[in-house]
């Protein structure tokens, strides 16, 4: 199996929905490195970042599903090089 490490960038601007995104990424929780939640209480958001390591199609429903969450934006940098596993 190939895997690719990615980075997640998510904007959470309503919090109402934070549940539900934890949930979403507690389901993907075997392919997360890492993640860091920044709470910015000037604009009353939340910006948080994931490092992943998986298969391209599973990040990518990972986005997908966060991207459908009402108020979450989400932007995924990936690396060049796919890695065996």
């Amino acid at each position: 199996m190939k895997t690719r490490v990615a980075v997640m960038a998510i904007i959470l601007e309503s919090k109402e929905n934070a549940e539900q995104l934890n949930a979403v990424l507690h389901d993907y929780r075997e392919y997360i490195l890492g993640r860091m939640g920044l709470p910015y209480t000037k604009h009353d958001i939340n910006i948080i970042s994931v490092a992943l390591d998986a298969p391209q199609d599973i990040i990518n429903s990972l986005a997908g599903k966060i991207g459908r969450i009402e108020g979450v934006n989400v932007k995924t940098a990936y690396s060049n090089n796919e890695y065996s596993v």
